[in-house]
C-alpha cells in the first residue's frame, strides 16, 4: 500500500520561504515521477512541480525561478522548496506519485494528506 506524508507547511510572510517534504512507502520509490499539486478551497487542484526517477524537472511557469523541486531515493523523500513566496501560493499543498510520458507528469491516484501553506501579506 503506498503512503505518501506531507510535511513542513505553515503561515510564512511576503518573501519567506518554506521546505515542504513528502515521506513516501509502499512501493519502489525511485521508479516513479513524483509531483506537488496545490488546491485552494472551491477550486481545482493544479500543478506545482515535478521530478522524474531521472531527476528532470518540471514547473508551473507561476512558480518557476522561486520553487526547487528534489528528491532523496535513500530517503524516499521529495522536497518542494519555495522562496519567495507570494499570498497567492496560499493553498494545501499535496504530493503525487505519478507517471512521466509526453514531457509532462501524469498523476496516479496516489495523494498525501497535504499540508496547509498560508502567506501573509
Amino acid at each position: 500500500q503506498v503512503q505518501l506524508v506531507e510535511s513542513g507547511g505553515g503561515l510564512v510572510q511576503a518573501g519567506g520561504s518554506l521546505r515542504l517534504s513528502c515521506a513516501a512507502s509502499g512501493s519502489i520509490f525511485s521508479i516513479y515521477s513524483m509531483g506537488w499539486y496545490r488546491q485552494i478551497p472551491g477550486k481545482q487542484r493544479e500543478f506545482v512541480a515535478s521530478i522524474t526517477s531521472g531527476g528532470n524537472t518540471n514547473y508551473a511557469d507561476s512558480v518557476k525561478g522561486r520553487f526547487t523541486i528534489s528528491r532523496d531515493t535513500a530517503k524516499n523523500t521529495v522536497y518542494l522548496q519555495m522562496n519567495s513566496l507570494k499570498p497567492e501560493d496560499t493553498a494545501v499543498y499535496y504530493c503525487n506519485r505519478g507517471t512521466y510520458y509526453g514531457g509532462s507528469h501524469h498523476p496516479l491516484n496516489y495523494w498525501g494528506q497535504g499540508t496547509q501553506v498560508t502567506v501573509s501579506s
